[in-house]
């Protein structure tokens, strides 16, 4: 929770004739200051400085030889109390005001929701979770770079339905009451293609969306990653934790962007206002998927039904967490709605190294396949498993779905898109 406390304080005029007989200026100055720090405000003093980070904001002296006379001195104390607790950061000012459509007395108007990225592989699954509320009005912008129309067709024509060609590094001028704010590419293969196009997608995109969001007073939820925590030195790792990411290595156009992303979810929250909400989700799978998008997931799916070995990047003991789509979006939805702006972990904390997870692939889908160890790519994390407290206590969420009951699903959907029959 940020306070912040504004004090000011005068001191008139003051004859320190009596006391001494040659004054050193800069000397008396600091002593009476240093004085009115320690008795009034229980602050360490620093030379003219209350505080290393509480600047002297203004001052008016007017000094003579022996009369040492203070007319007025005007500061500005500002204490910034960080907790590293979720959910309780304050905004400075009051959000914008929404829509009047939101507050009429005849007629109540649909819920309009933007989804950014709505046409890949979460977004997607999103849109037609929202479109099973019929208030609901789904605005879905995507650039197509990882998103597929194929996802949406279901919903193309729909009267409560939109989708718009967009690119979010552009500005995009709508009226919507939330913004599900997903548009990145979240596979190495997509993101490292074009690291600097992600970085920009990450900042410009996130900006665009904020100023979108502070025009029409609408709330706005940013999907975060737990690459942010790269890799951590903390396992499981909770909300508080700062992570260990390297900012100049090939995965930090994704890490860091996202970083830099939620710097700027809460820079609008705390200075404009802006109703946000910051999910950071963890290793997700499912129907939809990319078959080809370089994730593990999904590469040892398509490798199984197309009967090639099972490539496991050594040394194989590093592990992952991984959630089903649907408690995903479960999730999403249940902090948009909630009162806590983040950040959240949302993510199955059950926990699978690399090589567990090819060999139950293996039993599942293609008993014959062989698992084939490759070589490992740069700052890969050696862990990954949520602390899912602030979920559960905050968003009454936890996921449903294991990993077992998970993947048959995928590989049907897979099959499908692939043409491969199953075998009997």
């Amino acid at each position: 929770m940020t306070n912040t406390v504004v004090s000011k304080f005068q001191v008139h005029e003051t004859s320190l004739n009596s006391q001494v007989s040659t004054i050193d200026r800069k000397a008396q100055t600091t002593k009476l200051l240093k004085s009115y720090a320690i008795a009034n405000y229980k602050l360490p003093f620093h030379g003219y400085q209350l505080h290393p980070r509480i600047p002297l904001v203004s001052s008016s002296l007017t000094c003579y030889p022996k009369t040492l006379k203070i007319f007025k001195f005007e500061f500005c104390l500002l204490t910034m109390a960080s907790s590293a607790s979720n959910g309780e950061h304050k905004s400075t000012k009051p959000p914008p005001t929404p829509s009047p459509l939101r507050n009429s007395k005849f007629f109540q108007s649909n819920m309009r929701i933007l989804v950014t990225g709505g046409a890949g592989f979460i977004g997607s699954h999103l849109v037609d979770k929202l479109m099973e509320n019929e208030k609901n009005e789904v605005i879905v912008a995507d650039n197509y770079f990882t998103g597929s129309k194929d996802n949406l067709r279901k919903w193309i024509g729909h009267p409560r339905f939109e989708l718009i060609r967009h690119d979010v590094t552009e500005a995009l001028l709508v009226e919507v009451d939330q913004i599900y704010h997903l548009a990145c590419p979240a596979s190495p293969i997509f993101y490292k293609y074009n690291p600097v196009k992600t970085i920009k997608t990450n900042v410009i995109g996130t900006l665009n969306m904020l100023g979108l969001a502070k025009r029409v007073g609408a709330r706005i939820l940013l999907t975060s990653t737990s690459e942010v925590y790269g890799d951590p030195l903390v396992h499981p790792q909770p909300e508080s934790y700062w992570g260990n990411v390297n900012p100049i290595g090939v995965r930090s156009c994704y890490d860091e962007g996202k970083r830099v992303a939620e710097t700027l979810m809460f820079d609008y929250h705390r200075q404009h206002g802006i109703e946000i909400r910051i999910a950071r989700i963890f290793n997700t799978y499912g129907p939809r998927m990319n078959i080809d998008d370089g994730r593990v997931v999904s590469n040892f799916i398509a490798q199984a039904l197309r009967d090639e070995p099972l490539t496991v990047q050594s040394p194989g003991t590093q592990t992952r967490s991984f959630c089903y789509v649907s408690d995903m979006v479960d999730g999403l939805i249940r902090l948009m709605e909630g009162e806590n702006t983040g950040p959240i972990n949302i993510g199955n904390p059950g926990e699978f190294t690399m090589i567990e997870l090819a060999e139950t692939v293996k039993e599942l889908i293609n008993p014959s396949i062989e698992i084939k160890m490759v070589e490992n790519t740069p700052d890969d994390p050696r862990q990954r498993k949520p602390d899912i407290t602030n979920a559960k206590k905050l968003l009454g969420w936890e996921p449903k779905i294991k990993l077992r009951d998970g993947l048959p699903l995928m590989e049907a959907d897979f099959r499908l898109r692939l043409g491969v029959a199953k075998k009997v």
